[in-house]
């Protein structure tokens, strides 16, 4: 395997998880407002979601993931970045929306755990959006993932995701967006 097909894989995995990486920010900046549990608790009383999950964070995180991509698909376009992967305007809403509904679904088991809202869970902190994205993909768009997203991919996703998600929250902590570095 050649350096350049390496660092091409990284590149390509980071220009098709970029519509997937930006929601979970974009919620946190921009949200606030209504819970989209409705501060409502599940038969166990502990809350469905919590207060870090909003209607607004939800919607605009899922709006920003969908510019983003939209933007690549653009720039791919008008720059003539055919080499890279090609996003659709389906595979990068179901991008956004996959990754905030896994935050979700993580969120729901980790009050079913007993953790507070900015409690670490490693792992599930740092996968809990790509899970949601892929698990969404491959049962909408499993063609393109087959056809666009290679082994070498998926092991830099791997690799990458949880330091991204770290810098990115020390930043978010530095900045006061965020009551924790996690």
């Amino acid at each position: 395997m050649s350096p350049d097909f390496i660092l091409f894989s990284l590149v390509s995995a980071l220009w098709i998880m970029l519509p997937a990486y930006l929601p979970n920010s974009a919620a946190a900046v921009l949200g606030g407002g209504r819970p989209v549990d409705g501060g409502r608790t599940f038969r166990d009383g502990k809350r469905i979601f919590g207060d870090g999950k909003t209607w607004q964070g939800l919607f605009l995180g899922i709006l920003a993931g969908i510019l983003i991509g939209s933007m690549e698909i653009g720039a791919r376009e008008y720059f003539g970045l055919m080499m890279l992967p090609e996003l659709t305007f389906p595979v990068v809403v179901i991008l956004a929306a996959g990754a905030l509904l896994g935050d979700l679904v993580k969120s729901f088991f980790k009050r079913r755990l007993g953790k507070e809202r900015g409690a670490e869970w490693l792992v599930a902190d740092q996968y809990d959006f790509v899970i949601g994205a892929f698990v969404l993909l491959l049962l909408l768009q499993y063609e393109w993932v087959v056809a666009t997203v290679t082994p070498l991919m998926v092991l830099w996703i791997i690799i990458m995701t949880p330091l991204l998600h770290r810098v990115v929250n020390i930043i978010g902590y530095l900045t006061g967006v965020k009551d924790v570095p996690w």
